[in-house]
C-alpha cells in the first residue's frame, strides 16, 4: 500500500543520505549519516509513515529541507 506520508524515497549508499520525498508540499528532506541497515529497515516496514515519527526521526539523523527551485 503506497504511503500516505512520503511520496519517494531514494537512499545513496555512497554517501549514507536518505532523501525523502514527501506528500503535499511538505517539500524534499535529505538525512545523513543513515547506515543501510537503517535504510533497509525503513523501507521493508509496512508503514513507512509509522516507521518514520516512531522509529526514524526518534534517532536524530541530521538533516536539511531542500531549498525550492527558482521555477517551483
Amino acid at each position: 500500500m503506497p504511503s500516505t506520508v512520503i511520496a519517494a524515497m531514494h537512499y545513496d549508499a555512497a554517501s549514507h543520505v536518505l532523501t525523502i520525498v514527501y506528500r503535499g508540499k511538505r517539500g524534499v528532506y535529505h538525512y545523513f549519516e543513515v547506515p543501510p541497515e537503517e535504510y533497509a529497515a525503513f523501507r521493508a516496514a509496512t508503514s513507512k509513515g509509522t516507521y518514520l515519527n516512531e522509529i526514524f526521526k526518534p534517532k536524530g539523523y541530521l538533516f536539511e529541507r531542500q531549498k525550492a527551485s527558482a521555477s517551483g
